[in-house]
Order: C-alpha cells, then structure tokens, then sequence
C-alpha cells in the first residue's frame, strides 16, 4: 500500500468522512481513494456517540449552513435510509414549554422553522401536548412532525460500503491514525501508526481531532478544539411507557446546548440527555477520564477559560448533574413529573468537539478550509450526522474544481 498514490485520502471515518467518500466516488467513479480511521470501527466517536436524531432544522438562523445543510441533508439522509434499508423512523417531536418565560423563545424558534421551510410544523396547546406525549406536563409546545430518529453507525458503515461498491481500487483502513504529514509537489505521504499512504490530495474529516491535523498541514489555525462530554441516562423497563418518541424542551439561549431531552432510538430504548460537562480528555466516555494532552491544552488556552467564566453557573450546574442522579431526574422532571429514581438508570455518553475561538465564543456554524492540496472540515457542529450527505456533496464537489478542475 505504501506504493500506492491515491488521487484522494481522506482522513476520519465518522459519518462526514463517509458521506465525503460516498459522494466523491459516486460522482468520480475513475478515482481511486482510500478513507484512513485511527480506531478499530468506523463511527466510533461524535457519530456514533450521538443521539441518533434526524434534526429537522428548527433551531438554525436562517441563512446559514447549518440550516441549509441540515434541511437539505435531512431529506437525502432519509432516501438513503429507505434506499439501503437503515433502521430509521420519522416519527416526530414536541418541542414543550413549561413556564410562561419560555414562551418568546418558543415563539422564535417557530419563526426561525418557518423560514427554514420545516415542513408540517404547528404549535401546540396543553391537551394537544397530551396527545402526543400523555406523560408531559407543558403549558405550549411546537409538533415537529419531519424529525426521526435512525441508526447513524449502520448508515455510515452502508455509506463506505456503496462507495467501495463504485471503484474496487479505493481502499478502507482501520487501526491507522495520522500522526503526521509530509507535503511534497506531486503528493503528500500521510504517516500512520505503522504505514504510510501516499496521494496527490488529502481531505480531514477529522472530528475531535481536526485542529491539530490542520496544524499538521500546515493551517495557521487561530481557533482550537475543545471536547465537553454529555452523559445520558436511560429509562427502565418500568418506566419506558412514559416516553413515546421525542421530547424537547425550549433550549436557553444564552448556551449552545439544545437542553436535556428524551429520545427514544432505533432499538427501543429511551434515553434521557445529555447534559453538557467540559472532559479532561478530547475522547474520553468515562467521568474520570483523564488525558495530560488534551488537558494541558485545553486548560492553556484563553479561549477555554473566557468560555468557563462566561458561563460560571450553568457550568457548575452540569458538573453536579454529572455525579448525581437526583439533580439529573429533577432535571427530567421538569417535562415529566412523575418520573422517579427507579425510572432510570446510568446510560452512555458521548463527547462534542466544539471550536472555540480565543475569545471563548464557540464556532456555531460550520466551518470547512480549501488549500492547495488539501480540505480541511474545522468544524461540524450539530447537526452534522443529519446534513452529512449535504456536506459530503458540497466537498465533493469543491473537490472537483479545487483539486481536478472540472
């Protein structure tokens, strides 16, 4: 393989790095690529550790990428799921107000759904509440009725399978991180953890990781990548008849979390989450886990601490929901009252990459770089699973122009 130059890498196997690869290879059937992931599965980090919602494109300014990525990406992600049979089902959500302050942000959220074009959207009074969830207490709400949910790993995993199926001379790696780049005139030799892959242009789909492979590019990259773990509980068997689809609540503005909610997933399960704590390590799913890396670089950098201090009390909060299961049902009490301590139970967790500037405002749109040789994805916030396909044929064809002149 170390002989091989491949007109394209790409670097990161999560659902973008699959959509990139899917696309790009449906579109260049003659171009031989190979996709390089460090860990032993595809989809093993942001995508596979998420929620598993199809985002309808509610919450997003209007205008921007990620509003138009994730309407546009919804409806592809959707035909892809029925077209390779992808466990996925549209089955809705309520958006739920429970105290009369909520309901301005209630009202722009349907303002800002309506100029996105969510389709079927209504608001909803107490009794409709009721309805749709009889469990919830709210005194408003809005019906999302395009949300779903679906199974983001076996999505990706048929997307890398479909663009394989196009060229049998493009290539999968597993096991493999880049841990540095060299850069030369006809191609660029990635080095991995035990071989070396060479190819005339280089696509990061990078992830947690996707600041430090732009440095390693060569990008002069103000921003930096900082991980805040979310931990989920999910409901006993006892209390499961409590939550049929999704339950949101109206999210605080003044903070880039969407809230803890209930999101019953493909297999069955409810899960209630997440909440939003800063993680000592970049991919660490365990509450005590702990990197000397990823925390000597984040706790150096301005950005993470103007970041803590701007939000002291709601950062506070989180970390002691974190380590108690009272806090967090009170929290989930809150849209359902009769939940109990035995309606739950610990569950998993996932880490959110967020690009913080130095400022320590958080890059909330999505952010991709072109160079000469290579593409960079800085940032893919939620809901980059839901657009992945839209991003992916974005690249793609920024690929053609920039790097084949088509």
């Amino acid at each position: 393989m170390e002989n091989t130059i491949y007109d394209v890498a790409i670097v990161g196997g999560g659902i973008v790095g699959a959509a990139t690869f899917y696309k790009l290879q449906k579109r260049n059937p003659e171009l031989n690529i190979i996709l390089i992931e460090k860990e032993k599965h595809f989809a093993d980090h942001q995508t596979g550790n998420n929620s598993g919602v199809i985002h309808s494109g509610l919450y997003y300014k209007p205008g921007s990428l990620k509003a138009e990525n994730c309407v546009k990406g919804r409806h592809e992600l959707v035909e892809f799921a029925k077209a390779n049979n992808v466990p996925h089902d549209i089955c809705g959500k309520v958006v739920v107000a429970t105290k009369k302050e909520e309901l301005p942000y209630l009202d722009k959220i349907f303002n800002i759904g309506l100029a996105n074009k969510i389709e079927g959207i209504e608001k909803i009074n107490a009794k409709q509440i009721k309805e749709h969830e009889p469990f919830v207490e709210g005194i408003a709400g809005i019906l999302v009725p395009c949300t779903g949910i679906i199974d983001y790993r076996d999505a990706t995993e048929k997307m890398i399978a479909n663009a394989l199926a196009v060229n049998s001379n493009s290539k999968t790696v597993l096991g493999e991180e880049v841990l540095d780049i060299e850069n030369g005139d006809a191609y660029s030799t990635l080095i991995g953890t035990s071989q070396k892959f060479k190819a005339k242009h280089l696509i990061f789909c990078a992830g947690l990781q996707a600041d430090r492979l732009a440095r390693k590019d060569g990008l002069d990259l103000k921003e930096q990548v900082v991980g805040f773990r979310g931990d989920y509980y999910e409901l006993t068997e006892q209390g499961k008849h409590k939550v049929k689809n999704l339950i949101y609540p109206v999210p605080n503005p003044d903070f880039p979390f969407l809230g803890v909610h209930f999101t019953r997933m493909t297999n069955g399960e409810i899960e209630c989450g997440p909440n939003a704590v800063f993680t000592f390590k970049r991919e660490g799913y365990n509450k005590l886990d702990f990197n000397f890396k990823d925390t000597f670089d984040a706790l150096t950098y301005k950005g993470t601490w103007k970041l803590f201090f701007k939000n002291m009390q709601f950062g506070i909060n989180e970390y002691r929901r974190a380590f108690s299961k009272k806090l967090f049902l009170k929290t989930l009490q809150a849209l359902i009252p009769s939940l109990t301590m035995d309606d739950i139970k610990p569950g998993r967790s996932g880490v959110r990459a967020l690009l913080l500037s130095q400022d320590g405002d958080t890059r909330d749109d999505f952010r991709i770089e072109y160079r000469n040789h290579s593409i960079h994805v800085l940032n893919a916030p939620s809901p980059a699973a839901t657009a992945a396909l839209a991003i992916g044929g974005q690249i793609a064809e920024k690929a053609e122009k920039h790097f084949f002149n088509k």
